[in-house]
């Protein structure tokens, strides 16, 4: 898997979880908050991604992402090779 497809997947769950945001001008280096995303709004990207790519990442991994940058090399260190 690689890093674009995992950010494909993140894009289209930003997409489908908060419509208003235009995911062709998402700066990777903003975090979901930036996007105008809540907790709840977070938690169902992410949980929905890793779905998605039918992977599993811990969640104190997750603690310290701040960027969707920093969530595409989560999911990447834990997608199959």
């Amino acid at each position: 898997m690689t890093r674009e497809e995992i950010l494909s997947a993140v894009k289209k769950q930003i997409k489908d979880t908060l419509e208003e945001v235009d995911v062709d001008a998402i700066d990777c280096n903003l975090s979901m908050r930036d996007l105008g995303a809540n907790s709840l709004d977070v938690i169902e990207v992410v949980s929905g991604t890793m779905r998605d790519l039918r992977i599993k990442v811990p969640r104190e991994e997750l603690e310290d992402v701040n960027t969707i940058n920093q969530l595409v090399d989560v999911f990447l260190n834990h997608a199959p090779k």
